[in-house]
């Protein structure tokens, strides 16, 4: 069997100096800002709970679990997925979303305590200029809540990712202070966020690189750097990327992109070009079935084109494109067949290169279709196969197909 490897050459890595990445995380915000998005409902408990399971079968690291600041209904949930997560022991651990107030953080001392695991307290505030202007706040206030808030989760023995929202518009002083106040009172992990889309790849890398070599490495080395993104520009996933070769070492992200406004950087593709990078070697086949029951979840649609999980992300009915799948099936090679006109392997996420019959097919296709149904590939159904595929508005459906052939 051939090395696919040695038959492409990778421009994606030619002349660069590719950073390192080891034991890089991520962080599922599906249940939190994903429930955001306007265009979602918010499932029952039990659906919650399903999708824990996913989450942890494809190697997430940790999933936040909502805002316990909320009350009510959101609150219950949150203990219910927090015990779920004791109960089946999953690898995957808790977090959940407060504003950096001490009453948001409250609740969480008696969650973590019921469910009998920890909770890392996300504790949130704005950074930006222009977020201080509209709220009338000084740095002083937003240092003073910061010292409130984390004094509470380091009494309380909280673990704390402190996280500054509209990082990416935010003056270099003040990330210095807010950071560096956080990590002196304790904060295990620092998020930087892209909280409306504002940053491009070079800003990402920017950022990030600011706050890993001007405060991380100068008070704490040990101290975890998170990236948050949204989809406002559409550069969620590539400003993700950019941030972990910046040195973030937990990126943030939900099934399908749902989220606030246009959505999160979608974590199902983050996942996929991870593995694709080598920075990951998580078994994601299970990953259509965790976009699935997110969508069905939630009541989102999975669009038709939607990359490596959408229903056309695999399947031609072109003939020049089918004709050197089937050829490089017929040589008996899956990884081949993945790879001479994809540039994701399919069998990587539990699925498969998929031939369709329509205006623009071949007889290569009418054949292979129909050696897959069973049906023996005359030259007259052939012939009727082909000309009921050229006379189509769109591919064949397979009862199309059989009507053809008969």
């Amino acid at each position: 069997m051939v090395n696919v490897e040695d038959l492409i050459y990778d421009w994606n890595v030619v002349d660069r100096a590719i950073p390192k990445v080891v034991g890089l995380e991520f962080d599922d915000e599906t249940l939190r800002d994903g429930l955001q998005s306007p265009s979602v409902v918010d499932p029952p408990v039990e659906k919650k709970i399903e999708l824990l399971h996913l989450m942890d079968s494809i190697g997430i690291h940790t999933a936040n679990l909502g805002l316990p600041g909320a009350g009510g209904r959101p609150r219950e949930d949150i203990l219910r997925m927090a015990k779920e997560i004791a109960d089946s022991r999953l690898r995957i651990q808790a977090n959940v979303a407060c504003r950096t107030v001490v009453s948001d953080i409250e609740p969480v001392v008696e969650i973590s305590q019921r469910a009998g695991i920890p909770i890392e307290v996300c504790a949130f505030i704005g950074s930006s200029q222009i977020r201080q202007f509209t709220e009338d706040w000084s740095l002083e206030t937003m240092l003073e809540h910061t010292r409130k808030a984390l004094t509470f989760c380091r009494d309380h023995d909280l673990p704390v990712m402190y996280v500054t929202e509209d990082t990416t518009r935010a003056f270099p002083a003040t990330l210095k202070a807010l950071f560096g106040t956080a990590i002196e009172l304790g904060a295990r992990r620092i998020c930087v966020c892209d909280t409306v889309g504002h940053a491009t790849q070079f800003g990402a890398a920017s950022v990030v690189r600011f706050v890993k070599e001007e405060i991380v490495d100068k008070l704490d080395p040990t101290v975890g750097i998170d990236w948050h993104g949204h989809m406002d520009r559409n550069l969620g996933l590539a400003n993700s990327i950019a941030a972990i070769q910046a040195g973030a070492t937990r990126v943030h992200g939900t099934a399908l992109g749902i989220g606030e406004r246009a959505g999160n950087t979608p974590m199902d593709l983050m996942l996929v070009n991870a593995r694709l990078k080598g920075w990951i070697d998580n078994d994601l086949t299970r990953l259509p079935e965790y976009v699935r029951a997110v969508a069905a979840a939630v009541e989102v649609r999975i669009p038709h084109n939607y990359p490596v999980l959408g229903n056309d992300a695999f399947e031609t009915g072109t003939g020049v494109h089918a004709a050197a799948v089937i050829k490089a099936f017929r040589k008996g090679d899956v990884r081949l067949a993945d790879s001479v006109y994809s540039g994701v392997p399919a069998h990587m996420v539990g699925l498969e290169q998929r031939i369709g019959i329509g205006p623009m097919s071949g007889r290569s296709n009418v054949v292979w279709c129909l050696e897959k149904l069973g049906i023996e590939p005359t030259d007259e159904r052939i012939q009727r196969v082909l000309d009921a595929g050229k006379s189509s508005k769109r591919l064949l459906t397979e009862a199309q197909i059989r009507a053809a052939a008969r």
